[in-house]
């Protein structure tokens, strides 16, 4: 597997996370890949494939791009032979105003917008191999998209002030670091993003201890739950099971099985 990160531009760190490139050859039977949920949303643009979901019984090819909203488990895609994406990891108070849509729901979701009409774009540069060309396309679109809407100051000082604590405030204390009332910044947090304040922060704090255990299995999780400020190791072990399906000891033995990949915020797709 080979992925990259590219930070955003000055003007879109309020907005992008990053932007990614990955590129993974399944083989020639249709394999599952796990994705844990995190404290963003993704706009995922695909090439190759095919790529599917497995939903309400039935498998369902995915369009390109489609958005992963915010996530409360697991999902399940699937793949063969070889899969290369280009994705723009979001903040969740950002995307759907950004790209002029309505808050999202959460999960993967397939829309319509014209954005849409960089794909054969990308197809082109990313079969020649110009991986950063592709990139650079796609950062120069959100620059334009972004140079017509006003400065959120609110969800913005909001925003910083959870990324800084990894989800580790309280509703009043990220309204106070905004200088919002709790009704203020939970209303408008809610209309841009489809979230609460208190969603996005336990994703956030998931995804701290999800890459703590990824990276070293054999830490002490009493501790971990002490560090990223659970009351207490249970405390951890229940929201960890909420937004996994399996338990901090669990996740950490598959850990130690699977090569731990990680660059930045990214920890690699599992292969079920």
């Amino acid at each position: 597997m080979l992925h990259q990160e590219f930070k955003p531009p000055e003007e879109l760190k309020d907005t992008i996370r990053c932007f990614w490139y990955n590129h993974e050859d399944f083989g020639e039977q249709q394999s599952a890949f796990e994705i844990l949920p995190d404290g963003y949303a993704e706009i995922i643009f695909y090439f190759g494939g095919p790529c599917s979901i497995y939903s309400d019984g039935v498998m369902q090819s995915l369009p390109s791009p489609f958005i992963m909203g915010l996530l409360n488990k697991p999902v399940h895609l699937f793949a063969q032979n070889k899969l290369e994406i280009i994705a723009i990891r979001c903040f969740p108070w950002t995307v759907f105003e950004v790209l002029g849509l309505p808050a999202g729901k959460a999960g993967v979701n397939t829309f319509e917008h014209p954005v849409s009409k960089l794909q054969p774009i990308l197809a082109a540069k990313v079969q020649a191999g110009k991986i950063d060309d592709a990139i650079e396309i796609v950062k120069q679109y959100f620059l334009d998209a972004r140079s017509h809407l006003a400065q959120n100051g609110l969800l913005n000082k909001a925003g910083i002030a959870m990324r800084k604590a990894k989800g580790n405030l309280s509703v009043s204390q990220v309204a106070a670091s905004a200088h919002a009332t709790v009704r203020t910044l939970e209303r408008k947090f809610k209309q841009s993003s489809g979230h609460t304040v208190k969603d996005v922060s336990g994703l956030m704090r998931f995804e701290q201890v999800r890459n703590q255990l990824w990276m070293n299995p054999d830490v002490n999780l009493a501790g971990l739950a002490h560090d990223m400020g659970y009351t207490d190791q249970a405390h951890l072990s229940k929201e960890f099971k909420r937004y996994s399906g399996t338990t901090p000891a669990a996740f950490a033995r598959k850990a130690r099985k699977e090569k731990r990949v990680i660059t930045g915020d990214f920890v690699a797709f599992l292969q079920s």
